[in-house]
């Protein structure tokens, strides 16, 4: 069973690729968690969680509804986390994950993937998406590989850096900048709703037409990057720069 949380695809896309090759079933946790459903997950024994990497760890929203939804039948837990540099020592807090719920902990994989965080970096225009991705393949061929052996991934890096952004940086992060109220529409926006569908934490309504945002928001960037209309900007902070979104890049 693969569980996959994904904000403007990368992650998606890799639970698709490892998928097709296991003969596996995905949850999509973004209607999961989307819809506060909890209800028990049964699988035969592996579960394999496919996430981005906020703020070198699993998404909060990602941990929060694990802690709460019994995954009855499982033995095993693999973690493939995409990025756009580094996932920090996400690894150790995964492991605490596969402890809490009495997993066997098969580690976690690092994919270099497209850069989406644009409240803060620059997303890559689409042809260079394409060179990161068509780079990353091998890196997922090697999971799929580990996953259908039975194998423990290869350890990721662990330096002090890495301890320090996964462990002191993380939560200062999510209580400083993970905030929704630097978000607004330009009047390109149609008041179509998109943004509105794609937020996975129902943080977004429209009111008179028009998206207001909430205090509920995780920084998936699903509805600046998902705009059709390019109207949705973070502060300055988004202005003038590409939208990802990995549907746009049309790969086969």
């Amino acid at each position: 069973m693969i569980l996959c949380y994904s904000g403007t695809g990368n992650s998606r896309y890799i639970a698709r690729r490892i998928a097709d090759e296991l003969h596996d079933e995905i949850i999509d946790l973004n209607e999961r968690i989307k819809g506060q459903n909890t209800n028990a997950l049964h699988t035969e024994s592996d579960v394999i969680v496919v996430v981005p990497t906020y703020a070198w760890r699993v998404p909060r929203v990602v941990s929060d509804w694990l802690a709460q939804t019994e995954l009855d039948g499982a033995r095993r837990i693999w973690f493939v986390m995409n990025c756009g540099s580094e996932i920090g020592n996400a690894s150790d807090y995964n492991r605490r994950i596969a402890d809490e719920k009495k997993l066997e902990y098969m580690g976690t994989a690092q994919i270099i993937m497209p850069e989406n965080y644009i409240a803060m970096f620059n997303a890559p225009d689409a042809e260079e998406a394409k060179q990161i991705i068509a780079k990353a393949e091998p890196d997922i061929d090697k999971v799929i590989e580990c996953i259908r052996n039975g194998q423990k991934l290869a350890p990721t890096r662990c330096n002090l850096y890495d301890r320090f952004m996964s462990g002191a940086v993380n939560p200062i992060f999510y209580k400083f900048i993970v905030k929704a109220r630097a978000f607004r529409v330009d009047d390109r926006c149609t008041g179509c709703g998109l943004c509105v569908k794609e937020c996975p934490l129902n943080n977004i309504e429209l009111c008179n037409g028009k998206p207001v945002w909430g205090d509920a928001c995780t920084h998936c960037m699903a509805c600046i990057c998902y705009c059709h209309a390019e109207a949705v900007e973070y502060g300055r902070k988004s202005v003038g720069k590409p939208r990802y979104k990995i549907e746009g890049l049309q790969i086969d």
